[in-house]
Formats: structure tokens, sequence, C-alpha cells
């Protein structure tokens, strides 16, 4: 019926069967003598075993709450959700539900990105698992601007349902039915990669039209100027200088941007686009955009050339042709020199973030490491130096 234990400082309760008026004082008094035994000021309570409390039970659930503010409920199933909810126990303290258990063993693997993966569960569904295992509060925030987008017009799917993985970690479940990524229609040939090209800068617009305010939103800006930062002792200092100038000098911009736009983020249901993965959604100027697209059709491959196959599916030279059509149709031109121009200034918020990123997983320890990190850096000098403005 009760059992405890304490965990970092946390006094962890776990519940079953039903709680009633015959049993009441007897559940109350074992949770008195667990208090006792151990002096926690946090406690969670696990409902995952708990089917039922009646109203002598909430009493009891309710003076625990009272005499320790901190308590949260846990893997509360659905009917005693929603009793806890009408009871207005949800908005006295949390109350977290319990979550479905789904196993993506045998699965198709969508894509992956440095937050997750994604895997279609059938016909009808896919899932994105969170690689942090800890990752309820992602999950919460990915919700949400999942949402802004929606209600600011954007295609977006969005997730209906919060699972737990058999392998462990916690996912995202979307309806899909049917839907393809844009990967997917350019590998089997189902799309070419102009109409593939040309439905993504359409796509792109639409999502960089939208103004957003919202707190949950980061501005791109201010995070491309901390990626500068943490090169500071990397880069000369002039070129360190100039980098810090160049993103300085870029404007405050509120337009939403997606920060991880690329073939394996783009759903096609039923001829409508979808952009999933939303968790790097966030606002500022469109250069930012480019430099995400930059690394993800040409940066991230420029040592290996055979990323591309890993993290698309498609050869790198099909991806670095649709990076310039994408880049040619967005910009209205097939001026080489023009598209040059705008392509450098991607590059160097690209490269700066891909140093960074590499230094970060120790890549000045690895041999692989050590050559991306030396093109990014001899990529910066020798665009900096020869770049006025990022803005295009």
């Amino acid at each position: 019926m009760v059992q405890g234990r304490e965990e970092n400082g946390k006094l962890i309760i776990a519940l079953s069967g039903e709680i009633d008026s015959s049993n009441a004082p007897r559940v109350e008094a074992q949770i008195r003598e667990l208090r006792e035994a151990h002096p926690c000021n946090s406690i969670e309570v696990d409902c995952d075993g708990l089917k039922y409390a009646s109203s002598a039970g909430l009493r009891v659930l309710l003076r625990l709450i009272q005499q320790v503010k901190d308590t949260v409920f846990t893997n509360v199933h659905s009917e005693l959700y929603e009793i806890l909810d009408l009871t207005g126990f949800t908005e006295m303290t949390e109350v977290r539900k319990a979550y479905r258990v789904i196993s993506v063993e045998g699965c198709e693997l969508l894509g992956q990105g440095a937050n997750g993966r994604v895997y279609r569960i059938d016909s009808d569904t896919i899932v994105k698992i969170y690689l942090n295992p800890d990752s309820l509060p992602e999950i919460q925030r990915e919700r949400e601007m999942a949402r802004l987008a929606f209600v600011a017009g954007v295609p977006t799917a969005i997730p209906y349902d919060v699972v737990r993985i058999e392998s462990g970690g916690y996912g995202s479940v979307f309806e899909l039915l049917n839907a393809e990524s844009y990967a997917q229609l350019l590998i089997s040939g189902e799309k070419t990669p102009e109409e593939l090209a040309e439905m993504s800068v359409q796509l792109l617009k639409l999502i960089q039209s939208k103004v957003v305010r919202s707190a949950i939103l980061p501005d791109m800006k201010a995070v491309a100027a901390n990626w500068a930062h943490f090169l500071k002792e990397y880069l000369p200092g002039d070129l360190y200088e100039k980098l810090v100038s160049l993103i300085s000098a870029v404007p405050e911009d509120e337009h939403l941007v997606h920060g991880d736009y690329h073939l394996k983020n783009v759903m096609l249901q039923n001829g409508e686009s979808l952009l999933i993965d939303m968790d790097t959604l966030c606002h500022g100027h469109p250069i930012f955009e480019l430099a995400s697209m930059f690394n993800a059709y040409a940066g991230y491959s420029m040592i290996d050339h055979d990323v591309t196959m890993r993290f698309l599916g498609i050869p790198y030279e099909t991806s670095i042709a649709f990076w310039r059509e994408s880049l040619a149709l967005y910009l209205d031109t097939r001026d080489e020199s023009r598209l040059n121009e705008v392509e450098d200034k991607a590059k160097i918020i690209g490269m700066t973030r891909m140093m960074r990123r590499e230094i970060r997983r120790d890549g000045l320890n690895r041999e692989d490491g050590r050559k991306m990190i030396e093109a990014c850096r001899s990529g910066l000098a020798e665009l900096l130096p020869k770049t006025d403005t990022l803005l295009f």
C-alpha cells in the first residue's frame, strides 16, 4: 500500500491499490512514519500503482500537500488524474500524468537531429524520441513552440501525446497519416530536386513572414553571439573582434526562424507541407536560418562527404546542388556572384557554430574533430576580413 525511499534529499512515496475510508487512517499513519524516518522538504508521490482514491483518500493527500509545500504527484493514471483535476489538486500542486509506454524496436528511423530521433510507428503516427532521458521540460517547451507557430499560421505537425519509451526516455507522438519527409520524396524520385527546392523555399518564406512575440522564443542573434564569444580563445584577436562586431550589427528581428530547416524536418501529407522538430524555433534575421541550412546541406559534411548520406540519406553532390538551388530560389537570382556573397555570410555564422560545437564535443582530442575545427578556423580567417556586413 505505502512504500518509501529517499533519493537525493527527496522522499519518494509509492502508493498502490485503493485509498478509501476503510484504510485512509492507516495510509496516513504510514506516510507520517516515512516522513519521520526521512525528514525531507521535498516529496514525490508515485501514483503508478494507485488505482483509486475516495474522498477520505483525497483528504489524506490534501493534508500532505498542506504539510509539505514541495509535493509533486507523478505517474497518475487518467482516471485518477481526472479526479485530482476536478477537485482542484492540479491547481494546488504539480500533478504529472502516467505516460503510455511504447517500443520503437523495428520501426523505421526517419531522421536524427541534435536533440532526438524520429521514428515511424505505423502508417498513421510518428514519434520523436528525445536523447535527453530527463526531457519532459524540453517536450513541454517544444509543444508550446509548435502551438505558437500553428496559431501564427505556419503549417505545423502538433504532437498529441507524450509517451515513455520502453528502452528509456520520453517522446512526442504526431499523427501524420502516410506522410513522407522531403528527403524520402527526393530519395524515391517521387519529387525532383527542383520541385522540392521550390516547395521548401515557399514554406521557408511563409515561416519568415510571421512575427511572433513570445518570451519562450529564443533570440537567434543572442544565441549566435554566445557562439562567437565562446571562440575568443580559439581565434586570433582581430578575427574574434570582427566576428563579434558583425553579429552585433545584425538588427533585432522578431520574425520566426525554424533554426534547423532541412529535408528531413518537413513532411508532405496530402499535398500539404508540415514542419516537425520545433524545438529549435526562435526569432531573428533570415541570415541565421540560411546559416543552419548551409550547415545541414554542406557545412557538416565539408570534411567527411559521407555525412550527408548518413544524415539526409542523399549523396554530398546532391546535397550541395539542392542547397544552391534553394539559395537561388530564395534570393530570386541566378547570379553566381550574388549567390556566393550571401553564401559566404551564411558560412560565417555556420562555421562559428560548427567550430564551437566541435570544440565542446572534445574535437580537439580527435583527428576528425581537429580537421573540422581547423577548416572552420581557416574559413573564418578567409571570410571575415572581406565581409563588412552579414545583412543581404
